[in-house]
């Protein structure tokens, strides 16, 4: 009998490397993580997960095969299969990931950042099965975005391309730090982060009694936001309201980019649902040059928030099989 194909999906993260083993139809047959920090060496680091992920198949059965390993990662590059200058990593510089990862294996070994899984895992297994040309928005501590025009995936001359969580929605000095060293990115607006920084400013701004004030600037977090939000406290509503008003604002020259059937918002934030879809859906309409007014559907991702960035890595290897 022949034995069933599974691709290993890894997902690089500065707290935890979470992987596991999927097939085709999107089943994670077993998961299992290592702790990042603790591996200094990238070298010492690989050999411990290619090793975990082995025991983890030899769990499952002799009835699997693996047939590659996709890595999402922050910064990572398709194009070199490598990770480069990642801020939340313990290894610095340019790490040449897939080549130390070959050490060990001949199977394929395709290395992107995140957004960019994210946006093939949402093709091959969630919302946008069928789409040839839509955008994914990750919405966490940061901004990713992963874009695909013709059905392709867009990767760029040196492949980090569709990086608009580092375009200029406030360019100028006096806008906010961004931790790649500009200012005013959206990024510092639109993420969990952007949110909280709002909040404060409004707050600072305004007399009106919230529950939040009584919270330190470390306390407050998204969720405390969400939270609030939903029971009506006027500066939470506020700040989510500013937050989907920027993101609208930059997804109506991102449609004029890319022309896309769809944009699906994933990750943490994006949970908010109501709170920052609808003005997110309100100010990109209300900017979009008029051939495009109704025609891009705001969309929540498919994946599973638990284990998509998993599912995205391993669809690296399936649609890379398929194409």
């Amino acid at each position: 009998m022949a034995k069933k194909l599974v691709a290993a999906g890894i997902d690089v993260g500065g707290t935890n490397t979470v992987f596991g083993l999927v097939d085709r139809e999107g089943n994670i047959l077993v998961e299992d993580k290592i702790k990042t920090p603790e591996y200094e060496e990238i070298e010492v680091f690989i050999a411990a997960l290619y090793e975990k992920i082995d025991i983890c198949a030899r769990k499952v059965g002799n009835g699997i095969e693996i047939n590659g390993y996709g890595v999402g990662a922050p910064m990572g590059n398709i194009n070199k299969g490598t990770i480069e200058y990642a801020a939340g990593l313990p290894w610095k510089g340019i790490v040449p990931f897939a080549d130390i990862f070959h050490k060990h294996t001949s199977l394929p070994v395709l290395v992107t950042n995140d957004a960019n899984a994210a946006a093939v895992g949402e093709m091959v297994y969630g919302g946008a099965k069928g789409m040839k040309n839509f955008v994914v928005i990750t919405l966490g501590t940061g901004l990713g975005s992963g874009f695909v025009i013709d059905g392709k995936l867009v990767y760029g001359h040196d492949g980090f391309a569709g990086e608009i969580g580092h375009t200029a929605i406030r360019p100028g000095p006096s806008n906010r730090d961004c931790g790649c060293g500009r200012k005013g990115c959206l990024e510092t607006y639109v993420s969990a982060t952007g949110l909280k920084r709002s909040l404060l400013k409004i707050m600072a701004d305004s007399i009106q009694p919230s529950e939040l004030r009584k919270y330190s600037f470390e306390e407050l977090d998204a969720k405390i936001i969400h939270d609030a939000a939903k029971r009506g406290d006027p500066l939470a509503l506020r700040a989510f309201q500013h937050t989907g008003r920027m993101l609208g604002f930059k997804l109506a020259d991102v449609v004029a980019h890319t022309n896309p059937e769809a944009i699906f918002l994933f990750g943490g934030l994006a949970l908010a649902k109501d709170l920052i879809f609808e003005p997110a859906q309100e100010y990109m309409e209300e900017n979009l040059l008029s051939i495009y007014k109704g025609k891009v559907k705001l969309l929540a991702s498919e994946l599973s928030t638990q284990n998509a960035a998993v599912l995205g890595a391993s669809s690296l290897i399936w649609s890379a099989i398929e194409a």
